[in-house]
């Protein structure tokens, strides 16, 4: 099988992060509930993952609050700082997991549109305003076309006009540089570019950031009070933390760090760069996204001529074991952008365990399709 699916989840891991997961089962109890070997072995673990997570993001520790994933964290974030009577900044290239908490929120919602290559109009974003403005939530990579969002920029907009920056990096921690600066509020997930189990992720949270408590319940100290610590990280966590996934999480983090980000992102990027450099050359291919492998993340989506994104997938695998994601990606108004709402498209999404010969095997496979398919 060659798995492009890496933006979905990491498939391929580290072999570490198998190994740690297997040990931390047999061996971690409660962390934070009583003072026995395997309760304080599992407190240190959930530490230290904290540690891993800030020295990545360059941030305190207690900065870091853990939840299942990126979803769980942004449905926190929006609910705990948000109001129904705010107007909130947000952009079409979001995933469900911002969009719908703001639906949900009842706030009101402006929308920041791209241009044709997926890049943000950043220029409209003062038009956008409004009195009851509170805060920009935006994607600082997209999952379905790869581009990377400008978060200086953003940032610089937020501080001149007192707003709050919430960003989804489900997509960008552990791919590329990821600062906690760059954000008042930071929502990650730990089996993607983190290369860590499923069911880990979290929050980080700025110094000054002021939030509600809206997740509540045990919390292994204080269990007299009638709600739990208002700081961080307690007051996004409650109840018994994922300490297994944890581990897994930071025996990914430390695979990244032995290797160097910097050279995860030179070999995804000259494997984006050899996939879009060959897809030139396959007939009927529309190409989404920037056309250069140093604009975007290892994340390409295409259609091949008249195809339906399922059909196309679904030849990839059943002729050539080939795994990529086709359909919506969860992203509606990014489809809607393209005028792709009714076919999807088909993502390519590269990762550390990959190398050319399957990029190459991909382009002879699209290939093929486009002329068994007569050059649709």
């Amino acid at each position: 099988m060659i798995y492009f699916d890496n933006a979905a989840t990491a498939l391929h891991r580290p072999s570490q992060v198998t190994e740690a997961v297997c040990t931390a089962m047999d061996s971690l109890g409660n962390p934070g509930r009583s003072f026995h070997a395997p309760a304080l072995a599992a407190a240190r673990a959930v530490f230290r993952a904290r540690q891993s997570v800030s020295a990545l993001a360059g941030t305190d520790p207690l900065a870091v609050a853990f939840t299942s994933g990126a979803t769980e964290g942004l449905n926190l974030a929006i609910r705990s700082l948000l109001v129904p009577d705010d107007h909130v900044i947000t952009t079409v290239l979001e995933h469900n997991s911002v969009l719908r908490p703001l639906y949900l929120m009842g706030c009101a919602l402006s929308f920041l549109d791209c241009d044709d290559c997926g890049r943000l109009r950043l220029e409209e974003l003062p038009g956008l305003l409004r009195p009851n403005t509170r805060a920009v939530v935006c994607t600082h990579g997209s999952n379905l076309l790869g581009t990377v969002t400008d978060l200086a920029a953003i940032g610089e907009f937020c501080r001149e006009h007192g707003l709050r920056l919430i960003v989804d990096a489900a997509q960008t921690l552990g791919s590329i540089p990821v600062s906690a600066a760059q954000a008042d509020i930071l929502c990650f997930t730990g089996h993607k570019s983190l290369m860590g189990p499923q069911g880990t992720g979290g929050v980080i949270v700025a110094p000054g950031v002021s939030l509600r408590l809206v997740k509540t319940g045990g919390s292994g100290d204080h269990s007299f009070e009638p709600h739990q610590a208002c700081t961080m990280p307690d007051i996004l966590e409650a109840g018994t933390p994922n300490t297994h996934g944890l581990v897994g999480l930071t025996a990914g983090i430390d695979f990244i760090s032995g290797i160097g980000l910097s050279a995860i992102m030179e070999k995804e990027r000259a494997l984006t760069a050899r996939f879009l450099d060959g897809l030139a050359k396959v007939p009927a291919i529309t190409l989404y996204g920037p056309s250069e492998a140093a604009e975007r993340l290892p994340v390409v989506a295409i259609n091949l001529g008249g195809l339906p994104s399922e059909e196309l997938a679904l030849r990839l695998w059943e002729g050539w074991a080939i795994a990529t994601r086709p359909g919506s990606h969860c992203a509606p108004l990014a489809h809607q952008r393209f005028c792709t709402e009714g076919r999807g498209m088909v993502r390519f999404s590269f990762g550390w365990f990959n190398d050319e010969a399957e990029i190459d095997r991909a382009l002879d496979a699209l290939k093929q399709i486009a002329n068994q398919s007569g050059g649709v």
